[in-house]
């Protein structure tokens, strides 16, 4: 009798031990597919930050040459800014990343040293931004006139000294007056700027959103509070 008693036990036993087994194999099983989930996603959200920082995409290389030429004139706090504008002229791309030739009364592209490009590119927008200064506009139309010449400045002097995209419009139009067949959007009626299309009325606001996403992917000691300030 004892015998017998006995083997009912062992087998429980047996089967305890075997589900403890399955227990901890599947919980060996979940912590490594938890420990490769966590690995996954840490890598999804490195590519992540990676393309973040990556966004000015060839802009980033050339503010250290932006931030010298603006040290010409004291204003090494816009390098941001300026930098803002390269990325909208250009996304850092070109022989002319500022879009410059055209403020030295040169056909588009005509400068192809990047260097040429960025000193001439400062010193205009040095340019503006004292005439700003004088006529007391405020700065997104400092910005602004980067895309539609010093005229633009006056032009808002007279109405109200804030820039606005309808008072760009209105600019834009009494330049397309002027000259009808020269700015005309290429033909193309369906150019979201059509039919202003001396410039880009929307220049301003593209160039601040820049400068959101350049102050994020920047080093710090590229940051300036002034410059996101005069927005």
């Amino acid at each position: 009798m004892k015998y017998t008693n006995k083997k009912p036990k062992k087998k429980k036993q047996v089967q305890r031990n075997f589900n403890l087994a399955i227990l901890l194999f599947m919980s060996f099983i979940g912590f490594l597919l938890l420990d490769r989930f966590l690995e996954l996603y840490n890598e999804s959200f490195k590519k992540m930050n990676v393309s973040v920082n990556s966004s000015i995409g060839e802009v980033a290389k050339y503010t250290p040459m932006i931030e010298d030429e603006l040290k010409k004139f004291g204003m090494e706090d816009h390098t941001v800014t300026v930098a803002a504008l390269m990325m909208q002229e250009s996304r850092g791309k070109g022989g002319d990343p500022m879009q410059a030739s055209e403020s030295l009364g040169l056909a588009p592209n005509s400068i192809q040293d990047p260097q040429q490009s960025i000193q001439q590119g400062v010193k205009y927008y040095q340019r503006v931004v004292d005439h700003g200064k004088k006529m007391q506009v405020d700065f997104p139309t400092v910005i602004q006139s980067y895309n539609m010449g010093i005229g633009y400045i006056d032009f808002v002097a007279k109405n109200g000294g804030k820039h606005s995209e309808e008072l760009a419009k209105k600019f834009s139009m009494i330049q397309v007056e002027k000259s009808p067949q020269t700015y005309d959007c290429g033909g193309d009626k369906n150019n979201f700027r059509y039919p202003y299309c001396y410039g880009d009325f929307t220049y301003s606001t593209k160039v601040a959103k820049h400068m959101e996403s350049i102050t994020v992917s920047i080093p710090e000691d590229l940051k300036e509070g002034s410059t996101k300030r005069s927005f």
